[in-house]
């Protein structure tokens, strides 16, 4: 029997919001759309603010992005249904990430927050909406993330046989994560950042979204006191599971292990946040996964042809992208959630405890019955 799903995801990365369209059909996990929709400057600039740690919070401000972002997720919806002549009747669910807005699993009083209102996408779109994910894992005592290790086991155990060879998959979004894949065990978790401080830097020195092909980074000269500084936080030590986010990798982050860089010039600077990247998730591989036959990449991160580079240099096994084995790398996440909103209609749980530390195995996710009833049959 088929069935469709959408995911939708919008990471840490602030950049827009990925609805994949994909088929179920018993085991088998196919893409069939695919649709992304970028955030207006005006807009991501509100989600910044609104999510820098540090920030004042008005309510107003933020109900109305929390609609804001719900009426965006369900045009994105829409706008995939149409691309591809699918009727929304045809879908059973909706699996919305949402926009995190706060992850703070190590708090006495732990909480992750994602915005973008369910209960909008539901009504625009006729369709039953899964959303809020994080939150009854961290209610089972676990970090709430992350969540997609549990999709890497279902989507790459059926294209690598795990009993001859064990496989990696790194996230790279604004925050790296890792999966490790092999017969008889999954581990994941967060290894640090991904493109968020390379982001901040090249926004604030040359005005651009992102450092393309990480070809200013290349320009520049590591600096090993500086790595050094970086890799000294206490994060990169922390025993797993562990999970976490731009609001402990940020700009005040940044401010604060620059005191050593008197030497370094702009694309110094940037050369060493991109080695940064590249060699935390390469140690992290070395230390919880070093049986790893090939490592495989997805995520925003993939594009930077620099930074795969070195984290190539640093690994003694094969590094592609999961494009080379028909799965898109921008993609995944929002076949993830997908995925685990099919899960919680099924009552099935979407979490693994050995990932996120849960005490527990739990149904996740609160679900926004569509126009007829749960299914939107």
């Amino acid at each position: 029997m088929s069935e469709l799903y959408i995911g939708l995801m919008s990471g840490t990365s602030l950049d827009g919001v990925d609805a994949g369209l994909v088929e179920f059909i018993g085991d088998n996990i196919i893409l069939r759309g695919f649709e992304y929709t970028p955030f207006s400057h005006k807009l991501r600039v509100n989600i910044q603010n609104l999510s820098h740690p540090t920030s004042a919070i008005r309510l107003m401000n933020y109900g109305i992005i929390d609609t804001q972002l719900g009426q965006l997720f369900a045009q994105a919806c829409i706008n995939l249904l149409q691309k591809h002549k699918v009727s929304a009747s045809a879908v059973t669910a909706i699996g919305s990430h949402g926009q995190t807005i706060y992850h703070a699993p190590e708090k006495s009083s732990a909480f992750s927050l994602q915005i973008g209102d369910p209960n909008i996408i539901a009504e625009e779109t006729g369709i039953t909406t899964i959303a809020d994910f994080r939150r009854r894992d961290i209610a089972a005592g676990g970090q709430g993330a992350p969540l997609v290790p549990a999709f890497h086991q279902a989507i790459f155990g059926q294209i690598f046989d795990l009993s001859k060879q064990n496989i990696t998959i790194v996230n790279i979004g604004g925050i790296a994560n890792i999966t490790s894949l092999s017969s008889h065990k999954t581990i994941g978790f967060d290894t640090g950042p991904g493109n968020t401080l390379m982001d901040f830097w090249i926004k604030n020195h040359l005005d651009k979204p992102y450092d393309k092909d990480g070809a200013w980074a290349k320009t520049g000269k590591i600096s090993s006191k500086l790595l050094n500084n970086f890799k000294e936080d206490p994060y990169f030590r922390q025993s797993i599971p562990k999970s976490t986010g731009k609001e402990y990798f940020s700009s005040s982050w940044l401010d604060r292990k620059l005191t050593v860089a008197q030497n370094c010039c702009a694309s110094d600077i940037q050369a060493s946040l991109c080695q940064l990247t590249a060699e935390t998730i390469t140690d992290a591989i070395q230390q919880h996964a070093p049986l790893t036959d090939h490592t495989l990449i997805c995520g925003g991160g993939v594009h930077n042809s620099y930074l795969i580079e070195l984290i190539s240099k640093n690994l003694n096994h094969p590094v592609s992208s999961t494009a080379e084995f028909a799965i898109n790398p921008d993609c995944v996440e929002a076949m993830a959630f997908a995925w685990l909103a099919r899960q919680s209609i099924n009552n099935l749980s979407g979490n693994l405890m050995e990932v996120t530390g849960a005490k527990q195995p739990v149904i996740l996710g609160g679900i926004y019955p569509g126009r007829n009833g749960l299914h939107g049959k």
